[in-house]
């Protein structure tokens, strides 16, 4: 219901506007990627389980003008036009996928792939 209501205020900007219910991603997220998701303590929280490092950043205008930023990952990544993969989950499909999005609107963009498997195994060593 809030997200149809949403949509309505929504119509006349230019730009998308999507609202989600972080709290109940763990729910149907692994229905839809097959993968677990863990229950969330924040929306903050969510962040850290983006597929991708310089899409996890939120900004909150707050009621006095101040905005605050979110970004467990710090902002290079999203200023130095990266998109480098967040190993949190096996979410390679959709960082690849929405990599491809951006890049077909934002060609500059330099895409670091999802590391194989011995480069994982490689990390863990570490």
């Amino acid at each position: 219901m809030v997200i149809k209501r949403a949509q309505h205020q929504f119509t006349s900007i230019d730009v998308p506007v999507e609202v989600r219910n972080q709290a109940r991603v763990h729910l149907w997220f692994p229905q839809k990627f097959g993968i677990a998701y863990p229950e969330l303590g924040s929306s903050v929280d969510m962040l850290t389980y983006f597929s991708t490092r310089a899409y996890a950043v939120a900004v909150q205008l707050k009621i006095d003008g101040e905005l605050t930023i979110e970004a467990p990952f710090g902002l290079d990544d999203m200023f130095s036009f990266r998109l480098a993969p967040n190993l949190a989950l096996d979410n390679c499909a959709t960082h690849e996928a929405k990599a491809r999005r951006a890049m077909a609107i934002w060609p500059e963009l330099v895409f670091e792939p999802w590391p194989s498997v011995p480069e994982l195994e490689a990390r863990q060593r570490r």
